[in-house]
């Protein structure tokens, strides 16, 4: 039996090299193992060709495809907020348009989601990036759980299922990477079920991340304080 119905988006920003079989092969899977689905790219203000791949995207898969454009770049969080404000079935599914984690894997989530299940969450079996991004990635796990009293293990696996009535219930605020911890905080402060998957993670082919470069730590960092003094301080 096919999974009844399914957003699924990718935020992008200069991804233009990874799109193509990222959006190819989401949509072989979504065709197998869901009924009623589209597929939503955030095009987060990319000064590469994203804009012109995904209009031959668009032309080729047809109205079950759908770009959203941001004239300049808001952030990774202003680009999730806009996928989840697009998305219109039942449940959304989200990852990177950096092409890190393999789509095919989708159906793993699918299979584990319930009546009561809100979030079906990845988490990064081994994570294949540089010395250092590991590092920093794991300290700022590790600094997160802690502050917020997250009780899943891998915050920034950016590989998520979620049920959308649940999106329409929390209002997300943030505008750079802290938009995972206020998610997964707002989600287990629901109370809803949630489940944990591994999913394999793989080497960037193509560009930069956005998120290792100093004024985006410090901005991310001076975000990460105000969203812990209102979700946990003055909760």
């Amino acid at each position: 039996m096919k999974f009844p119905s399914l957003s699924v988006f990718f935020p992008a920003y200069n991804d233009a090299p990874s799109l193509p079989d990222l959006v190819s092969d989401a949509f072989a899977v979504l065709a197998e193992h869901v009924e009623d689905y589209e597929l939503i790219v955030v095009n987060d203000g990319s000064q590469d060709k994203t804009g012109e791949v995904l209009e031959q995207l668009r032309s080729r898969f047809g109205p079950r495809m759908r770009v959203v454009t941001h004239p300049q770049n808001r952030g990774y969080g202003g680009a999730l907020r806009s996928g989840f404000e697009a998305a219109s079935k039942e449940w959304v599914f989200y990852t990177d348009g950096d092409g890190q984690y393999d789509v095919s894997e989708l159906p793993r989530l699918l299979e584990r989601a319930g009546p009561k299940t809100g979030l079906v969450n990845g988490y990064k079996l081994e994570r294949q990036d540089p010395a250092h991004r590991i590092w920093i990635g794991k300290t700022y796990n590790f600094c997160a759980r802690l502050l917020f009293r997250i009780r899943i293990r891998d915050i920034d696996c950016d590989y998520r299922l979620i049920r959308r009535s649940l999106l329409d219930e929390i209002h997300l605020t943030s505008t750079s990477g802290t938009i995972c911890v206020e998610l997964v905080r707002k989600l287990e402060l629901s109370r809803c079920d949630i489940i944990e998957v591994g999913v394999h993670h793989y080497p960037r082919l193509h560009g930069t991340s956005q998120f290792f470069r100093v004024r985006s730590l410090a901005n991310t960092f001076g975000q990460l304080l105000k969203l812990w003094v209102r979700l946990v301080v003055l909760r």
